[in-house]
């Protein structure tokens, strides 16, 4: 049987695009509020002040990322008409980056060649400062605003988050040539109240909460997309509410709204059929329920990859739940097995928490009374240990570690 010829009819689709993380929609929907904050606490910038230093912080899907586009975009478009002004914006996405050093690297780099760039390791962290500031100092522009987005991915490491926004009150860039600003954006609402004070005081000149979607504006999220993205008349009339009810219940993400649209539709595409029906996004939503999973797990940093890896040994054993104790045992050693940085039990402490806040574990606090006192136990929780497994066996920095397993700690 021979191969059908490639057709470009589609009887569901008009432009699936329109449906994907990468569109940028004309107008951000149900973010009014949030848009007016984040454009007033800029607009001394326009202004020729120096920028305040903001921090954004909400869960993925929820908006923080398109909005700072939009601000952005539209910072840069009314510069034009000021003679004054030449504002740069450095848009750095930290999700593989897993510390300050590595952030600043990735910074400096932003200004360099690409037969000029500078190697991940090698430098001590005070001379990647200097050619950072040495690049600041030559950059001939009135402003340069870093936005750091997903900076929670560095952890309990935030010393880049003290010196670029102390650039200018720390000499590093002469204020009158370059004023710097920061934007921090974060999807956990911890990784704020972890920073260490001076970063507090230094970066959280303005904070702006973007909030989880509820059903009724993913509802209108998705009526917007849909118009374009699908032929008129697949949709029946069910399917955008119920795809709206079931991502407000589980993450009030547009995000995982938009995907499980997509499936639904992919869904009757895949079995030539005319229509999209409910049927279609109840059969979608564990399918894209695993695969968000899937995706948080691959793009944790290698300490919390670590950690799991940790957990995943023991339960091996039997020997899960367990305390923080002995989970660190084992993390210890395996980040030994690939000369990764051995963090302290309590950053490891901060890992589970973190962990635990993306559903990935469970928590019980057990009270032994005066004598044994209170602590914690963990264990996996709305996730498979064999999905797991897939996803560490996949991570190229852990690829030699399931070669031998820890079985004694």
């Amino acid at each position: 049987m021979g191969l059908e010829p490639f057709s470009a009819e589609d009887p569901i689709f008009a432009d699936e695009d329109v449906l994907r993380d990468s569109h940028k929609p004309e107008n951000l929907l149900e973010r009014d509020r949030e848009l007016e904050e984040y454009q007033i606490a800029l607009k001394p910038v326009i202004k020729g002040a120096r920028p305040r230093n903001i921090f954004l912080y909400g869960q993925t899907g929820v908006g923080k990322t398109v909005a700072t586009q939009m601000i952005m975009d539209r910072l840069q478009e009314d510069q034009e008409d000021y003679d004054n002004l030449d504002i740069r914006v450095v848009h750095v996405v930290c999700k593989n980056l897993n510390s300050s050093y590595q952030v600043a690297v990735k910074l400096v780099n932003e200004f360099r060649e690409p037969s000029d760039k500078v190697p991940t390791t090698g430098y001590p962290p005070d001379t990647i400062y200097e050619f950072l500031w040495e690049h600041l100092k030559k950059i001939e522009a009135t402003h340069v605003l870093f936005v750091l987005d997903e900076v929670d991915a560095i952890g309990d490491d935030d010393d880049i988050l003290y010196e670029l926004p102390r650039a200018n009150d720390n000499g590093n860039v002469p204020v009158e040539e370059t004023k710097v600003g920061v934007i921090g954006i974060s999807n956990k609402f911890t990784f704020r109240d972890n920073l260490s004070a001076r970063v507090k005081d230094s970066l959280c000149d303005e904070e702006i909460h973007f909030p989880p979607y509820d059903a009724n504006q993913l509802r209108n999220i998705l009526y917007q997309r849909a118009e374009n993205a699908f032929v008129d008349g697949v949709l029946e009339g069910d399917v955008v509410p119920l795809a709206s009810a079931f991502a407000g219940q589980e993450s009030g993400s547009a995000r995982q709204a938009l995907k499980l649209l997509f499936k639904a539709g992919d869904i009757a595409r895949s079995r030539d059929l005319e229509k999209v029906k409910e049927e279609h996004v109840r059969e979608a939503e564990p399918k894209v329920k695993e695969s968000q999973v899937r995706n948080e797990l691959e793009s944790v940093p290698t300490q919390s990859h670590l950690t799991l890896y940790a957990l995943l040994m023991l339960e091996r054993q039997d020997d899960l739940p367990a305390k923080s104790s002995d989970i660190y045992g084992v993390y210890e050693i395996a980040a030994n097995r690939i000369d990764a940085d051995v963090k302290t039990d309590r950053t490891i402490r901060d890992r589970l928490s973190q962990l635990k806040l993306k559903g990935f574990l469970d928590v019980d606090e057990y009270n032994e009374g005066p004598k044994g006192g209170s602590y914690y136990l963990y264990e996996f929780g709305d996730i498979r240990p064999d999905m797991v497994e897939e996803v560490l066996r996949d991570v190229d920095r852990l690829e030699n570690i399931f070669q031998k397993e820890i079985t004694s700690y």
